[in-house]
């Protein structure tokens, strides 16, 4: 089993980071194999819409996206951590699941599966914000449940911490960490 855990803050060392590492080892506690793709430091070209994907079902574009296709493919449990910026994940993050444009174009235009039908996959996700506004996750989850169903991942759950903003606060908050570490735990024994 191979856990993939995607960063996609935009700050490296902050508050999802920390509950992302948090995640992965408490995966790893259960003798799985993890990794982690940090997209503040890959290039991924936002989707440009162009349509080349209907006819292929892959992206014209290439730049390190490749190498999340690849890492989609091979894994078994995905795991997104995400700041809320204005109600929503941070750009870079939006980049990375609007690129996978051309997996929806593999299952809805081209009929065939999105990612390799060899295992079936479960996805996480974990956001922090910095506010306490009412319904604060709720756009960020909707798209990782959307990017979820045309991917044909299963939605498997969240944490979801508000009012941590400064960079290392989740680290005064050590029940967060640990429902970190027991849900990584937790999908590591399928």
């Amino acid at each position: 089993m191979k856990v993939l855990g995607i960063a996609g803050s935009p700050r490296r060392g902050g508050n999802t980071d920390i509950l992302l590492a948090e995640f992965l080892k408490g995966a790893a506690s259960k003798g799985v194999e993890v990794t982690s793709v940090f997209l503040s430091s890959l290039k991924i070209t936002p989707c440009q819409h162009c349509d080349a994907c209907l006819k292929g079902g892959k992206c014209r574009i290439q730049d390190d996206m490749q190498k999340i296709y690849d890492e989609l493919e091979q894994s078994d449990i995905i795991v997104i951590a995400s700041p809320v910026q204005f109600l929503g994940p941070p750009a870079i993050l939006k980049a990375m699941i609007d690129r996978c444009q051309c997996l929806w174009a593999r299952k809805y235009v081209l009929k065939v599966p999105p990612l390799n039908t060899g295992h079936k996959r479960k996805a996480f996700l974990i956001s922090a914000s910095g506010t306490r506004i009412k319904g604060m996750f709720e756009p960020t989850v909707a798209i990782v449940k959307s990017w979820c169903h045309v991917l044909d991942i299963e939605y498997a759950g969240d944490l979801l911490v508000q009012g941590i903003d400064e960079k290392g606060a989740i680290l005064e908050h050590p029940d967060a960490l640990q429902k970190a570490y027991k849900a990584g735990q937790k999908l590591a024994e399928g």
